[in-house]
């Protein structure tokens, strides 16, 4: 059975960092790809970052130059690094691993609208000013 277990978050205040793990369970197929989602109270689901079995990222504009996506692909680790936060990146933070043919916006989007693959628990990350 594929599990994803999220650890880390928390509150923050503007500017600090902090960093988002999620470990897959051995069942989780390494050729999946594996992302990181967000939805604050009232908003929908947003796709925040995007990393292939190969390493290819992308990013949502809102977190680009300032989140981090990387993956041990051998201890099926999944980690999101976030600096310089912004009391808009305030929500649950989930991770979630499908099958994709790439690892692009595009993807992430249509990912985050059908709720695709395997998900995570959720952690909440909470920015104050």
């Amino acid at each position: 059975q594929v599990q994803l277990v999220q650890s880390g978050g928390g509150s923050a205040r503007a500017g600090w960092s902090t960093r988002l793990n999620c470990a897959g369970s051995a069942y989780l197929p390494s050729s999946y790809c594996m992302a990181w989602f967000r939805q604050a109270p009232g908003t929908e689901r947003e796709g925040v970052a995007i990393i292939d079995k190969d390493g290819h990222t992308d990013y949502a504009d809102s977190v680009k130059g300032r989140f981090a996506i990387s993956r041990d692909g051998a201890a099926k680790i999944l980690t999101l690094m976030m600096d310089d936060l912004k009391p808009e990146d305030t929500g649950m933070y989930y991770c979630s691993a499908t099958s994709c043919a790439r690892a692009d916006l595009e993807s992430l989007h249509l990912w985050a609208a059908r709720g695709d693959g395997y998900w995570g628990q959720g952690t909440q990350v909470t920015v104050s000013s």
